[in-house]
């Protein structure tokens, strides 16, 4: 197997939960892989893409594809970064040849980080151990987009000492969906509030997603209601000794 991979980490790792990036650097190098980590890097284009910037976000897709195109593998911390890279790439760039020509080989070396280790790596038992109740959401364009739903489940079993429960409503949205959260702040804070009552009916004080976005909703949330329930990415409970 490839023993290097370029890590792409989004604008929400990189400016607001860098430990997400570091943790999944040191899964994978636990795993036997070296890190590639493209300094260049910056946006996969999402933002300006889902408010209909259609030419912003064409330039910002190409600027991604110039910085990893030589890459073997890229690994994304994101199910929603790495479903625009998979998916809308094409949708962006649709009636140009060559950049379609671009766009299906970075679709078909671009990985979500559990889809990666357990697809690519072929490993579900990283050596994790972590002390904790937890209980999984489903962030909505990795399970609609992508279909990731077992694999991180299938991740978290291997855990030692984690508890996983699972919520009644793992599937249902947090209320994030970016500038959804912004433009329409009393539904998404309903929909997060209907999600935290499920998370609660578990008892688990910790709740699971490979999306750093959904959980900073809900985390936000948690905490102006004073609940002891934390939030982690997988990569950061996979990466507990």
């Amino acid at each position: 197997m490839a023993k290097s991979v370029s890590l792409f980490v989004t604008c929400l790792v990189d400016q607001l939960f860098p430990p997400v990036g570091l943790a999944m650097a040191e899964v994978l190098e636990r795993i036997g892989y070296s890190i590639d980590f493209r300094q260049a890097q910056t946006c996969c284009g999402q933002p300006a893409f889902n408010s209909g910037h259609r030419e912003p976000a064409r330039d910002v897709a190409r600027y991604f594809l110039d910085t990893f195109e030589d890459a073997e593998f890229v690994v994304v911390a994101s199910g929603s970064c790495c479903s625009m890279i998979s998916h809308h790439y094409a949708d962006l760039f649709g009636s140009d040849s060559k950049m379609m020509d671009r766009v299906h080989a970075m679709e078909a070396k671009t990985y979500e980080f559990s889809r990666f280790l357990l697809d690519v790596a072929q490993v579900d038992d990283v050596g994790a151990r972590l002390n904790r109740v937890a209980t999984y959401h489903d962030s909505c364009h990795a399970l609609r987009e992508l279909g990731i739903k077992k694999g991180p489940r299938q991740l978290l079993s291997k855990v030692e000492g984690l508890e996983l429960r699972e919520m009644p409503v793992a599937e249902e949205c947090c209320g994030f969906g970016g500038t959804f959260s912004v433009k329409f702040a009393e539904l998404s804070g309903a929909m997060a509030n209907t999600k935290i009552e499920s998370i609660k009916q578990t008892g688990a004080d910790l709740v699971v997603s490979i999306d750093s976005s959904c959980l900073m909703q809900l985390e936000g949330t948690m905490r102006k209601q004073g609940l002891p329930i934390s939030t982690m990415h997988l990569a950061e409970v996979l990466a507990s000794r």
